[in-house]
């Protein structure tokens, strides 16, 4: 490519094919613009319409450059890769020089990312506990040893430094098979599962090319991962003469902690989580089947009904297992009373 950074702009970059470019517009773009942008976030300026090909926008990645293609891109400010504190309340559960455990309420994300990359937990704890975070998990996730959904709330617990990191980090990958590590959560389920206890073996990969987005998966297929999730239904709501129910109150415990696990396991047999846009939507509709009381309140609750409410672990400098749990917060409290007052 010839003159390839020509500034059209404080932050706008114009770029010539050279005679021998070829390939996917994305790919050559990532790959003029070096280490400054990834493929990912050259995707999503294109995604954007930040990016114009010989005048023109650019209406997707998958087009093909040509020699002598004209592309201009407008640059994004660049992101402070390092997060900033931030005096963003937390609900501390235990802290020592080890670590720290909090109660994560919902709508907080654990770590900076794209689009999220103020406001998260890891800036609320870099406030909180300044320089004794541990640097082992990056510059983005310091201390972060497992993670929850932005709206999952519940227990975490979070090193402050490098040997509990380790320990702790340890002990999550072992998923307690040799240790006390517990990790028990709380779901309001459409429906009831055909077993009241049982347990889903059901391996888990990305669901096409969504990042995030997962789904069952063979186990001899190549992004197939081991996952294992043990259920009981504690509570069941509308309950009707065949045994079947509006709703359901389901622990569950993880052999095994994969993204979005809980989620897509009881989805997978028949019983998504209340509140769940990515794997329940069409379970939408259910709640026209409630009384008005239930209805009005699940129609209220715009997440899923998880929560995280019992985390169990070896502390990594006395050894003494360690038990926390946090109450059910109080926007999934109301549906939980509204599905029992039936």
């Amino acid at each position: 490519m010839t003159d390839p950074f020509n500034e059209a702009a404080a932050a706008r970059k114009e770029l010539i094919a050279e005679d021998d470019a070829s390939g996917r517009i994305d790919a050559w773009l990532t790959a003029a613009l070096g280490a400054e942008f990834s493929r990912n976030r050259v995707k999503a300026l294109i995604e954007q319409g930040a990016v114009q090909l010989n005048g023109a926008p650019l209406d997707s990645p998958n087009r093909k450059i040509k020699p002598g293609d004209t592309v201009v891109i407008d640059l994004p400010e660049p992101e402070d890769p390092q997060p900033k504190g931030e005096d963003i309340p937390l609900e501390v559960l235990y802290e020592d020089k080890d670590l720290i455990v909090i109660a994560k309420p919902p709508g907080l994300v654990v770590h900076p990312g794209a689009g999220n990359w103020n406001g998260t937990l890891v800036n609320a704890l870099i406030y909180h506990c300044g320089d004794s975070l541990s640097g082992i998990g990056g510059v983005k996730r310091p201390g972060i040893v497992h993670r929850l959904d932005k709206d999952t709330s519940g227990v975490m617990v979070v090193a402050k430094n490098d040997i509990a990191h380790r320990h702790l980090a340890d002990q999550f990958a072992d998923h307690g098979r040799t240790g006390p590590l517990e990790r028990a959560y709380r779901a309001v389920v459409w429906g009831r599962p055909r077993s009241l206890a049982g347990t889903i073996d059901a391996a888990l990969g990305r669901s096409g090319a969504d990042r995030t987005k997962r789904t069952v998966k063979r186990e001899d297929t190549d992004d197939a991962r081991e996952a294992i999730t043990h259920y009981t239904v504690l509570e069941r709501y509308g309950e009707k003469p065949d045994a079947t129910c509006l709703a359901s109150l389901v622990e569950c415990r993880l052999e095994t902690g994969r993204t979005h696990q809980i989620r897509v396991h009881m989805a997978h047999i028949g019983n998504p989580l209340v509140g769940d846009q990515e794997y329940g939507a069409a379970f939408k509709t259910k709640a026209n089947l409630l009384p008005e009381d239930a209805k009005r309140a699940v129609n209220k609750f715009h997440r899923q009904a998880l929560h995280a409410y019992l985390l169990a672990f070896e502390h990594p400098t006395t050894g003494k297992t360690m038990r926390f749990e946090a109450p059910i917060p109080a926007d999934l409290q109301k549906v939980i009373d509204a599905l029992k007052g039936m």
